[in-house]
């Protein structure tokens, strides 16, 4: 894949979704799980051009849980009964959004009477560690779950099946932004055929939370924009006591070199210039280090707690006890849904740095054993979940009824008449604060957008190790352990399975 080609794409398709769309464009009403966890490429940002209003935060009632917006025709329907397996089902700890799935099956099989699905639960969606395991040895499900990260390189090992003669019958298939599309298509450009479809997408920004910015003396509705201001009020948070702590940061699971990648981007950087050899060990490399080592060990800004993964800084946002850290919309919810996290104390500004920001997403495959029925099947299933609004996890006037966030800026999927109804749908049944978010969609258009490395996990697990040892070693050789790991990731660059012919 040209990774350059990708983000030109992307970047234009970026510029276009945020100017179309509306304060209220972007979220889904239930999310299920890992959207916006480390690993995901290529997508467009979530964000709108226009900052949202006050007026519009207000929670409209909602009387009905029926999609808000009619389905359009749909997708071919199998010829003969068929039994299709998915992945990503809500776990059973998130017992709305479980709910939600169950009855959003018992709706799609009433109306497509000779599908039946089986739902395989979950959480988080992907494990990096064992996914390539699985895929070789055959263990995923019909129409499986891939964070966009790994769309290419699934497709380019002969892991997914073409379903590029089955694209003409899929409904709404042109609206979708071409660059979140062409992610799930042979070498990642916009003209290769089809292998699959998105579900999510998202933008990194500053996730912070409100009510500790009112105790601390800063204002909620300016979130910090520079690293240097991350690091003021990081200080100024934590001087609250009380096991406060202002900023928190990954160094497990993959989550820390995907972080590292994103600061990097902030401050005008990348991990690679080429897309073959790491770019990392230099004056903005050495920039991310060093804030992160003011804030651990001069500051004491970030607590003593390290190696945090994935739902770490989320349970610890929820609880109250931190400030800042990076992260995408959806976290916001995850927040809320797993560890009852209130809408209005979490507020979101854009990326720090002012220079880039990463964007991300995540989507399905099919499995390379699927049969013609099998794969109209989960067209069908994928067109009622992820990709129709009013349905499914576009279901905003049962989101509002069940108290559940509605409002929040991302995914932007599509364009067009598709874009137009799901802000319309968006707005009307809003229960998160507008406002809370203005920061994050004023400023994020303003951000270059910036895919990920190739070869995505590989590289994030080898830089988490960067940022494991500068988070627990006072000592960490900061210049040493650049010039050691750009190395490593140069080697992992020049490993990453290129598009076939």
């Amino acid at each position: 894949m040209n990774h350059h080609r990708a983000t030109a794409l992307l970047a234009a398709a970026s510029l276009l979704a945020l100017a179309g769309c509306s304060s209220g464009s972007g979220s889904t009403a239930a999310s299920t799980s890992s959207a916006s966890a480390p690993a995901t490429s290529a997508t467009a940002p979530a964000t709108s051009a226009a900052p949202p209003s006050a007026a519009s935060s207000a929670p409209a009632p909602a009387s009905s849980t029926a999609p808000s917006v009619a389905p359009s025709a749909t997708a071919a329907e199998p010829a003969a009964k068929t039994t299709i397996t998915v992945d990503c089902e809500p776990a059973k700890t998130q017992k709305q959004l479980r709910a939600d799935w169950e009855a959003d099956v018992k709706t799609f099989q009433a109306a497509h009477p000779l599908i039946t699905i089986k739902s395989v639960d979950t959480d988080p969606c992907v494990n990096p560690a064992t996914f390539n395991a699985k895929l070789k040895a055959g263990q995923v499900t019909n129409v499986f779950y891939v964070y966009n990260t790994d769309a290419q390189d699934v497709i380019n090992k002969g892991q997914a099946l073409d379903i590029q003669s089955y694209a003409s019958s899929i409904p709404g298939l042109s609206d979708i932004i071409p660059a979140v599309k062409g992610v799930f298509q042979k070498g990642g450009t916009t003209d290769g055929d089809l292998y699959g479809l998105p579900r999510k997408n998202y933008t990194l920004g500053l996730v912070y939370n409100r009510d500790l910015f009112k105790k601390a003396g800063l204002d909620p509705n300016s979130p910090p924009t520079t690293w240097a201001d991350v690091i003021k009020d990081a200080k100024a948070i934590s001087a609250l006591g009380n096991g406060v702590i202002g900023y928190a940061d990954y160094s497990a699971g993959n989550t820390g070199g995907w972080h590292f990648t994103a600061e990097m981007y902030s401050q005008g950087g990348d991990v690679t210039a080429d897309g073959k050899t790491a770019d990392f060990n230099n004056a903005k490399g050495t920039a991310v280090l060093n804030n992160l080592h003011q804030m651990r060990w001069v500051d004491n800004s970030m607590g003593t707690k390290q190696l945090l993964g994935y739902d770490d800084l989320n349970q610890m946002m929820a609880s109250g006890k931190l400030g800042m850290h990076i992260g995408a919309p959806d976290q916001v919810q995850r927040d809320h849904d797993n560890f009852k996290a209130s809408y209005t104390m979490i507020g979101m500004g854009p990326m720090p740095g002012g220079a880039s920001t990463l964007l991300g997403g995540d989507g399905y495959l099919f499995n390379t054993k699927d049969t013609p029925d099998q794969v109209k099947a989960g067209l069908l299933w994928l067109e009622f979940q992820n990709l129709t609004p009013g349905q499914g996890q576009f279901n905003y006037a049962r989101a509002s009824a069940e108290k559940a966030g509605v409002g929040l800026p991302e995914p932007a999927i599509w364009t067009g008449d598709f874009a137009a109804q799901d802000t319309a749908a968006k707005d009307k049944y809003r229960t998160i604060p507008a406002e809370n978010f203005a920061p994050y969609v004023t400023d994020t258009p303003k951000l270059k957008g910036n895919v990920e490395p190739p070869n995505a996990q590989a590289v994030y697990a080898d830089l988490d190790k960067v940022m494991s040892e500068v988070l627990t070693n006072k000592n960490a050789d900061i210049a040493g352990l650049l010039k050691s790991h750009a190395a490593s990731v140069s080697k992992l660059l020049v490993a990453a399975p290129k598009p076939p012919a």
